[in-house]
């Protein structure tokens, strides 16, 4: 095997690896929004999320690890859709950040 293709090897190997990691970030963002929105009884709406940011960041143990940020959307009233943001780093929840809204009585 050359220098080449190794290097090719090596590429495709990471890009991959990223996807994997890509695919279960926004598994577990999925499901802490929904839960987020099952706590303040809102309704979490199209069932997903969308990537908004991706950094490297420093865990506190000082390893590199992929920081996400991710938007989905929710209702309370069934009229207006409100935005939020839930923060990922690595696979640890960071923060979940929900627009004010109202809520019916």
């Amino acid at each position: 095997m050359s220098g080449t293709d190794f290097t090719l090897f090596v590429i495709l190997i990471s890009v991959f690896l990223y996807w994997l990691d890509s695919i279960r970030a926004k598994e577990i963002a999925t499901a802490r929004s929904r839960e987020a929105c099952k706590k303040v009884l809102v309704e979490f709406l199209d069932e997903t999320v969308a990537i908004k940011k991706v950094r490297l960041r420093r865990n506190s143990s000082g390893r590199l690890n992929f920081y996400r940020e991710y938007q989905f959307e929710f209702t309370s009233t069934g009229e207006y859709r409100y935005k939020g943001i839930v923060k990922l780093l690595g696979k640890y929840l960071v923060d979940i950040e929900m627009e004010p809204y109202q809520f019916h009585e």
